[in-house]
This record gives structure tokens, C-alpha cells and sequence, in this order.
């Protein structure tokens, strides 16, 4: 089936499929508009395989966009918003769209960087009369390429990952089964949809025939929230930095949203008791704590709501249609307590990367995706991850979770969010090292912070510097990106040195 039908094939014609800038689009609206830019595509010469650029902010056009891309068989290119100007032109070198579905304000500041022959549908072709298209469902090989997703590049580095149509419906169709999602969903949408992520709320929220509400900046999370009350959105879904934020930095928790039903976290680990304070802040409504990659289309595993009370700090166990191992160095499957590499198997699975067999191969090895997540399980079965392969810190020897540390230090309330990471030492072998925001106002050390991990940790863990900033640095799609908090010693506001060990 073609996966645009897929996703609008049950949303009725008079219900409300998006609401932006206030405006309610109804799914009649939306299969006209995508039907329209179908339209468009089919005169500028698009064809099946092509690949088709979005380029902007989410709007009720970047989603008949995305449909009349997927309709035409052609391969869909999502580029960030947030990106130099000189990086979306690399990544344009490097797929070579044929052509672009763009609003003008953001091919404006990046058309510099695109080529000047590239044709290009604006978002004001859907407000005037045009060629309408919506042909019969000619494209039905679900193995070939419907987008390339360009990794969140927590290492600097991204890649265009190859997501197929099989993907697509398979994650989709598991995502729905496991959230229980209907058509009386209404999700507020503050992700991008060219992240994973966010692209995977439009997939399954569409599929259900539900709602989606958008809010196109997090800037000021107030504005969402007083949204998010008058549109009564009935779910939620964030990266950690969002939920921190939420929690520690907004009124949130005081406003027990009445008709929140439904939060989902991803996107990296939150702190345990972070997803405690998360939990009491939505009295009437569950916490899916899932895991996922851009590899895997979205989603790999979830934990129940109804286990956090028991296996908090777990990213559960497979969704519908996954299977996940934790391999170790052995290449067998660890026992409960070893550390080993999450493993997994699935519809959802990429094909690879675009273009970088050596890269495929080593991440994609016989049809199991590498995650480069390291992890434990318990006596049940339960995935715990202890931290990515690149950010374990060698100190004195011993290998450190990061992770381990950043959850103590925001057990002081005063902590918003932080980041941890090892730097060269001849003592230590790597010294630990502790970016930290902290909550508007708030009263508290360095001195204080490193006592506390002193108090609460072996000494070979407690950092030997913390360092006070406005923010940590973040890529296009809300993930820290450790690779550039070496670079950013020059706007600490605050740094002290531990005590000798």
C-alpha cells in the first residue's frame, strides 16, 4: 500500500487532522492540499525515486507536503531549520534532490546554499488554483526508499539514514498498538518533524486518525502550555531537555493538565528522578518511557506505564514486531548484571546509510541493527542502558557511566539539566568534568555540587570541575551534543576545581 493512503487511510473527512496558528484543517483539507501538491510535483516532472526536499518549519504544508511526496513513490529529504546555512548546502551536495517543497521564509535564508536551477513548490501554492492530482496506488514496493533522515549527529557527524515504506508502517503499526492510540487523540507537537521523533507522532497520528497540534517553538514553554490547555491535547512527547525543562523551569507542575492522557519521553535517557517528578505532574495520565534511534525509523522498545513503579530507569523491553538482545564482547547474550551492546531485529530496521557501504556494514551487521547503546538486563528481561560506547569516561582505570553521574547531580532540585564528560588528565587518565544549567534563581555552588557526588559516589566519580552555563548545547533535533562542550569553556559563567582526591 502506498504509504500515503497508509497514513490517510482512516481519518475522516470532517475531523481535525492538524491545527496550526490557530487554524483547524480538517482531513478533507488535508487530502485536498496534498492532492494539490501532487499536482505541482507531477508538472515540475517529479517521478518515482526522485527525492523531494522539505524544507521548513512544521505547518500544516509541511504535512501535505510530506503526503504528496510519499504518494509519488519519491524519496523524501526532511532538512532541519535550525542549521547553518553551509551545512544544508552539504547535505544538498550530498543527496541531490531533484526538487524541494519549501515556505519561503526558510528558503530565504538558505538559498545562498541550494543550487539556483533546483525547482521549488512553495506553501502558497496551496492558495491558488492549480493541477490536483491523487493517482491510483501505481507505487507498492514497500522495500524501496521513502525518506532519507539525517541523524541527529550527536557526534557532529550526520549521516542520511535510508528509511523504506516497510519501515514506515511497520514502526507505525506498532506504535500504535502498544500507546493505544484512537482517533480522539490530540497530540501537541513541539518536536520537529524532521527528526524521527516528531516524524513518527505525524505517522502514527495521522494512521489513527487523530489530531495534531503544532507548536513550532520552545522557546517559551509557557505559550505551549497555555496551548496545550486550549486545544485540550490529551498527549505530549518530548526529549529529555524538554521534560527538564518542563519540570524545572515552568509552571508545568503546578497545573495538572486535566486532559493530558498521554506522555511519551525518548530521545536519550531522563534521570530517574526526573520521570518520578514527571509522573506526580500528570496525575491523570501515563508515562511511556520508550527508546529508539533514526536506524530503527523511530521506535525499538517501550516500558509500560503500569512498570515504572518497579523498573524505573528501564527502557522495557521490545515494541510489537522488535526483537532486542544486549550482546556481549563474546558475542552471546549477557546474563543479568553483565554490561553488553543492545541488539535489534525488525521491520523497522534501515536498510543503511546512503552511500556509506563501510559505515552500513558496521552498524548493520546480518540484518541486526548495532546500536552502539550499552545495557544490562535484569532477571525479567528489562533493558537498562548504562551509557553510549562514546561516552564512558576512563578515571583511574575504572569505566564510568556518565550517565550515572549527570543523575546525581540532578537530584538537587536546583539543576535544570547537565552534562558529563572525561578530558585528558595524567593523574586520572580522565579527569570528569560537569556542565551545568541551573534553574532561574537558584542559589548553589560548584562546591555544593561536588560535595553532593562526594557524598553519593565512589571517589573515582566524582568530578573534579563543574562549570556553570546558560544552556548546553543541543543539535537540530533537542540532544546534547558532548562533542562541543569542550569548545564552550569561554562562556562558563562559573568553574571550580574538586578537592584533591
Amino acid at each position: 500500500m502506498n504509504t500515503a493512503d497508509y497514513l490517510l487511510e482512516t481519518g475522516r473527512d470532517d475531523a481535525v487532522a492538524v491545527i496550526a496558528n490557530k487554524v483547524e484543517h480538517s482531513y478533507r483539507d488535508l487530502r485536498m492540499a496534498s492532492a494539490r501538491l501532487v499536482g505541482e510535483l507531477l508538472a515540475a516532472g517529479a517521478q518515482p525515486g526522485d527525492r523531494i526536499g522539505i524544507l521548513g518549519n512544521n505547518s500544516f504544508f509541511w504535512v501535505a507536503a510530506y503526503c504528496a511526496a510519499l504518494k509519488l513513490g519519491a524519496v523524501v529529504v526532511p532538512y532541519a531549520t535550525t542549521l547553518p546555512v553551509e551545512t544544508v548546502g552539504a547535505m544538498q551536495s550530498f543527496v541531490r534532490c531533484k526538487l524541494m517543497l519549501a515556505d519561503r521564509r526558510a528558503h530565504r535564508r538558505y538559498a545562498a546554499a541550494l543550487p539556483p536551477d533546483l525547482p521549488v513548490v512553495f506553501e502558497d501554492a496551496l492558495d491558488r488554483p492549480g493541477p490536483s492530482n491523487w493517482p491510483e496506488d501505481r507505487f507498492c514496493d514497500d522495500s524501496a526508499d521513502a525518506a532519507f533522515m539525517f541523524t541527529s549527529g550527536t557526534t557532529g557527524e550526520p549521516r542520511a539514514v535510508r528509511i523504506s515504506h516497510r519501515n514506515i508502517q511497520a514502526n507505525t503499526a506498532s506504535i500504535i498498538e502498544y500507546l493505544e492510540l484512537t482517533s480522539a487523540e490530540r497530540m501537541m507537537v513541539v518536536l520537529p518533524f524532521y527528526y524521527c521523533f516528531g516524524t513518527s507522532l505525524l505517522h502514527t497520528h495521522l494512521r489513527a486518525g487523530g489530531c495534531l497540534v503544532l507548536a513550532n517553538s520552545f522557546l517559551y514553554p509557557e505559550v505551549v502550555l497555555d496551548l496545550m490547555e486550549a486545544t485540550e491535547c490529551t498527549g505530549f512527547a518530548g526529549v529529555p531537555s524538554t521534560y527538564q525543562t518542563l519540570l524545572r523551569n515552568s509552571s508545568f507542575p503546578k497545573r495538572r493538565m486535566k486532559s493530558l492522557r498521554k506522555a511519551q519521553q525518548a530521545g536519550g535517557k531522563l534521570q530517574s528522578i526526573l520521570i518520578e517528578e514527571l509522573i506526580a505532574a500528570i496525575p491523570n495520565g501515563k508515562l511511556y518511557v520508550m527508546y529508539g534511534q533514526t536506524e530503527a525509523t523511530a521506535r525499538l522498545s517501550y516500558l509500560p506505564p503500569e512498570m515504572l513503579a518497579t523498573k524505573l530507569g528501564s527502557i522495557g523491553r521490545g515494541i510489537p514486531g522488535v526483537t532486542l538482545c544486549v550482546i556481549g564482547e563474546d558475542g552471546n547474550e549477557v546474563r543479568p548484571g553483565e554490561v553488553g551492546e543492545i541488539y535489534a531485529w525488525g521491520k523497522n530496521i534501515s536498510p543503511g546509510y546512503l552511500d556509506e557501504p563501510e559505515a552500513s556494514a558496521e552498524k548493520f551487521a546480518d540484518g541486526a541493527l548495532l546500536t552502539g547503546d550499552l545495557a544490562t538486563i535484569d532477571e525479567d528481561g528489562y533493558i537498562f542502558v548504562v551509557d553510549r560506547k562514546a561516552d564512558f569516561i576512563k578515571s583511574y582505570g575504572y569505566r564510568v557511566s556518565s550517565q550515572q553521574i549527570e543523575s546525581c547531580i540532578v537530584e538537587l532540585p536546583a539543576v535544570v539539566s547537565v552534562a558529563v564528560i572525561g578530558e585528558p588528565d595524567l593523574t586520572r587518565g580522565e579527569a570528569i568534568k560537569a556542565f551545568v544549567v541551573l534553574r532561574n534563581g537558584a542559589q548553589i555552588t560548584a562546591n555544593d555540587i561536588i560535595a553532593h557526588c562526594a557524598r553519593r559516589l565512589t571517589n573515582y566519580m566524582v568530578p573534579r570541575e563543574v562549570v556553570f552555563i546558560d544552556h548546553l548545547p543541543t543539535n537540530a533535533h533537542g540532544k546534547i551534543v558532548k562533542a562541543e562542550l569542550r569548545q564552550i569553556m569561554g562562556n562558563a559563567t562559573g568553574v571550580c576545581a574538586a578537592l584533591p582526591a
